[in-house]
């Protein structure tokens, strides 16, 4: 069974993260699947540009606690989304959680409609969003992460635009979208590469930076007492021991 839709209409190439049944959670194969369809992408000349979007009500719910992906496969899917030498542009309707935020923040272009709601829920089953950092925290406002990181709490379409982890948000997504890829369809590709190296050059230096200890510190919470309490809490559908 595919996770990841494909269609293509006029060099813009939508790949579907497919996977509702557990809200389009990143597991190891949706990770994987996906990080092949961008390759495929990349080397394809009749495609501008790439549109991320997904089945559902979820955009993404974040790690699958049943079954995760690697620190280093969630690092090389994000860097492959910077470095893709095309634009990705993710379309939300729905919600994103956790790890499905760090997909967002790679993209280049982010628009979702304002009905979406965002939240960083790591803290709540006692892990932090490490790996996710690589791309949010060149990108997006240093206050706002710090309340939205620490405390979980949801917040609005509107809000992650104004924090930079949005482009844009609207009743309609498609319709912020359209001149977004009216503009990008116009574009040389060969333009589009290197206005898009200028961009990124900020986000790979903390990636190369970074990359290695955020992933070891990813892989150090999830094994932790208080992360199995937290994981073993939200597949129970119950508060974790520490609440209060």
């Amino acid at each position: 069974m595919t996770l990841i839709g494909r269609t293509r209409a006029r060099g813009v190439e939508q790949l579907s993260l497919d996977s509702p049944g557990n809200r389009n959670a990143l597991s190891a194969a949706l990770v994987s699947e996906l990080a092949d369809a961008l390759l495929d992408c990349g080397k394809d000349g009749d495609v501008r540009a790439i549109v991320l979007t997904h089945t559902g009500n979820t955009f993404s719910a974040g790690a699958d606690l049943r079954d995760p992906p690697p620190p280093d496969a969630l690092v090389r899917l994000l860097r492959q989304i910077v470095e893709l030498p095309k634009p990705v542009v993710a379309r939300v309707t729905g919600h994103v959680r956790a790890g499905g935020l760090g997909l967002l923040a790679a993209c280049d272009i982010a628009a979702a409609s304002t009905e979406s709601t965002l939240a960083f829920t790591e803290v709540r089953i006692g892990v932090a969003p490490a790996v996710i950092s690589l791309p949010l925290l060149p990108r997006t406002d240093p206050r706002a992460l710090a309340r939205y990181y620490l405390t979980g709490e949801r917040f609005s379409a509107g809000e992650a635009a104004r924090i930079g982890l949005l482009t844009a948000s609207g009743d309609d997504v498609d319709a912020v979208l359209e001149p977004i890829l009216d503009g990008l369809r116009r574009a040389a590709p060969q333009a589009l590469a290197e206005t898009k190296q200028l961009l990124t050059a900020r986000v790979l230096e903390t990636f190369d930076r970074d990359a290695a200890d955020l992933t070891a510190l990813s892989a150090r919470l999830f094994s932790s007492a208080q992360a199995r309490e937290g994981m073993t809490a939200f597949l129970e559908r119950r508060d974790p021991a520490w609440a209060l």
